[in-house]
C-alpha cells in the first residue's frame, strides 16, 4: 500500500503547478520588459532599487546579498558588472578595512528612474491585473504567510525578507 501523505492531492498538485509556471513565467516577463525598455535586467533593477532605498546609496555587499537573498560571490560577480556598465561602485570600507560597500552611481540612478515606470506599469498589469481589491488583499496574506513560514523553517533567514508591502513603490 503506497502512503498517500508523500503525494500532493490533485488541487493541491494543479495549484503547485501553477505556482511553478507562474515563479518562473513573471520574471522573465518583467526580464524582458525591462532589457527592452531600459537594457537592466531584473537583477540589476533589484540590485538598484535595494540601493536607491539605503542611507547614501550604498549598502555593505553582504547586506545587499542579503537583501536581495544572493550568495555574495554571485553578488559579486554581478555587481563587477554593473560597474563595467557605470550603474554602481565599489568603495572600501574604512571603518574596519573587511569588505566593500556597493553605491549607486548618478548613471545608476539615472537608469532606475528611466526603467521604473514602465517596469510599474508591466507589475500592476501582468501580477495585478484582473484582481479586485479583496483578491490582493488575500494575495497579500497568502505571500506573507508563506513568507513567515519560510522564514521560520530557515532560521538563517529570519529577518532578512521584509513583507512585500513594505517593499518600494519601484517594485
Amino acid at each position: 500500500m503506497t502512503d498517500t501523505s508523500l503525494w500532493l492531492d490533485e488541487d493541491d498538485l494543479v495549484t503547485w503547478l501553477s505556482w511553478l509556471r507562474l515563479s518562473t513565467e513573471l520574471p522573465g516577463a518583467l526580464n524582458r520588459q525591462l532589457q527592452a525598455d531600459s537594457d537592466l535586467t531584473l537583477q540589476d533593477y533589484d540590485v538598484l532599487v535595494q540601493l536607491s532605498e539605503a542611507p547614501e546609496g550604498q549598502l555593505r555587499i553582504s547586506a545587499l546579498a542579503r537583501a536581495i537573498h544572493w550568495e555574495r560571490s554571485r553578488l559579486s560577480h554581478h555587481v563587477k558588472r554593473m560597474e563595467s556598465r557605470g550603474l554602481v561602485v565599489r568603495i572600501a570600507c574604512d571603518d574596519d578595512g573587511r569588505g566593500n560597500f556597493v553605491a549607486l552611481t548618478p548613471v545608476g540612478s539615472a537608469a532606475l528612474d528611466q526603467a521604473s515606470p514602465g517596469h510599474v506599469r508591466t507589475v500592476q498589469n501582468l501580477f495585478f491585473g484582473g484582481l479586485d481589491a479583496h483578491q490582493k488583499q488575500v494575495l497579500g496574506e497568502l505571500t506573507d504567510k508563506m513568507l513567515a513560514r519560510i522564514q521560520a523553517a530557515e532560521p538563517r533567514a529570519a529577518g532578512s525578507a521584509g513583507k512585500a508591502t513594505e517593499r518600494s513603490p519601484r517594485t
